[in-house]
């Protein structure tokens, strides 16, 4: 399969032990009535599950256009955490780091994760029980099996001939 390596995404979250994203006094179940285009920057950023599986670099089959995920990860995504460990300034390091917008998703939706909020709300769907504005915590997600936690290897270890080394299915 002829492959073209695809840009690294990062997390929408930021380098915190804690959760970093304030969701309280966010409406309860805001994402099921208020459309991606009309939610506050806080409430769009807390709809980041911080799996961390956007950070993850993909392989995009130049003919098919189909995309492989990769156990290589972006440089700045710290594994246990599973957030970008610059994230406010995350582009002064990978330029090419998509920022996800409600416009932009359109764009972006082939490559986003099944599991991702942005794509569930964008497609009308509910957010799973683990997800941290559901469950209470960010701890969640990585207990439901889902985050990239603990699977990664820095794409600084791996040279770009060998991403196909590491494809995985999503988690």
């Amino acid at each position: 399969m002829p492959t073209a390596p695809a840009p690294a995404r990062c997390s929408p979250m930021s380098d915190a032990d804690d959760d970093p994203i304030p969701r309280d006094g966010l409406r309860e179940g805001y994402w099921r009535d208020t459309p991606l285009t009309r939610m506050s920057a806080r409430e769009w950023e807390a709809l980041c599950d911080g799996c961390g599986k956007c950070c993850l670099n993909k392989l995009e089959d130049e003919e098919s256009g189909e995309v492989a995920l990769t156990r290589v990860a972006c440089r700045l995504l710290d594994d246990a955490s599973c957030r970008c460990a610059q994230y406010e300034i995350r582009h002064h390091f990978v330029p090419d780091c998509i920022r996800l917008t409600p416009a932009t998703i359109p764009e972006h939706l082939y490559w986003l994760p099944q599991t991702c909020a942005y794509r569930l709300v964008h497609e009308g769907r509910d957010l799973f029980h683990w997800h941290p504005l559901i469950s209470g915590t960010p701890e969640t997600v990585h207990a439901a099996g889902v985050s990239v936690r603990g699977l990664t290897v820095p794409e600084f270890e791996v040279a770009e001939d060998e991403w196909e080394d590491h494809i995985i299915e999503e988690p």
